[in-house]
């Protein structure tokens, strides 16, 4: 995935030891990665993506409840949601086949849209079947997938405690062997330094955060972000600098803080209001950040 993990766990008598932890995730970690990566051209979505419209491909069980979740989600956002976005970040700059960032002109974004959209997706049975030459980009959901994918496993073995982060995405499960909380700390999004906006006190619950403060250039003057609203061919203009979401699925976290990222604050809000999502919007104002949350949100418990 190009990125890091991590696992903290209480070690129970009789459970599995350090090396078959490691071995079990990185074994889930190498699956994902060989269907889901768009830097290897032997991937199975690197496949998909270099069919050509009108093609078919059979999918493994994964592919299928992601392509499901994805459309999900872009069914109930009017298509704020899209696993279909890759051209678009490839054209802007930041996908994984793209030349360098820049800002394209209008008749460059209308011709790549055309190729956008997860009404082009069609479910035959197994298989996934394209009416445009389409490519998916999984980035936005597999991180959540896999930590749950990791979380079920490890909880098989008889872990029964514990932290894991896959490339920031998070799943905690029961208590330290002090018997306090994992703790988990929400960054306010500055770029000059660390600082905890909030610090929750979780268990059996997954934590994801999408934001525009990592991945972003400035052209212009103009601050364009990595975030991008499929409905405009364009990232994001808006002043919300984060949201984080939490749910007893890493999966569902992972994909509606990108989801809320695009909608923005107000719509976002209002959004995880109506469906009783935990969500955490901070905005950038003039004076610094401003945090919102969602009733949900406000529920949890925070650590004193």
């Amino acid at each position: 995935m190009g990125s890091r993990y991590s696992l903290k766990y209480v070690v129970e008598p009789g459970g599995p030891g350090r090396a078959q932890l490691q071995q079990v995730l990185e074994a889930i970690l190498a699956e994902v990665d060989g269907q889901m990566s768009t830097y290897r051209g032997d991937s199975w979505v690197a496949r998909f993506n270099a069919l050509p419209a009108g093609a078919c491909a059979a999918m493994s069980v994964p592919v299928q409840e992601l392509v499901g979740f994805g459309t999900r989600l872009s069914d109930d956002s009017g298509g704020a949601f899209d696993l279909t976005v890759e051209p678009l970040m490839n054209l802007w700059g930041f996908g994984p086949q793209s030349r360098g960032e820049r800002v394209p002109g209008t008749v460059e974004i209308e011709q790549v849209r055309r190729l956008v959209g997860h009404q082009h997706l069609r479910v035959d049975g197994a298989q996934l079947c394209k009416d445009a030459a389409v490519q998916l980009d999984f980035d936005s959901i597999a991180a959540g997938y896999t930590v749950d994918r990791v979380a079920a496993q490890l909880e098989a073995l008889g872990l029964r405690s514990y932290l894991l982060d896959i490339t920031g995405e998070l799943k905690v499960r029961g208590r330290k062997p002090d018997g306090s909380s994992w703790r988990v700390a929400i960054e306010t999004p500055r770029e000059d330094r660390l600082e905890a906006e909030r610090v929750l006190e979780l268990d059996g619950y997954g934590v994801s955060t999408s934001g525009d403060y990592r991945k972003y250039f400035t052209a212009d003057g103009r601050r364009y972000s990595h975030t991008f609203d499929p409905r405009s061919g364009a990232p994001v203009e808006h002043d919300l600098a984060s949201v984080t979401v939490v749910d007893g699925s890493a999966l569902r976290a992972d994909g509606l803080s990108t989801l809320l990222m695009v909608l923005g604050a107000q719509r976002g809000l209002a959004f995880a209001e109506e469906r009783g999502i935990a969500a955490l919007f901070i905005r950038r104002q003039a004076e610094g950040f401003q945090a919102q949350a969602s009733t949900a949100f406000h529920a949890l418990p925070t650590a004193r």
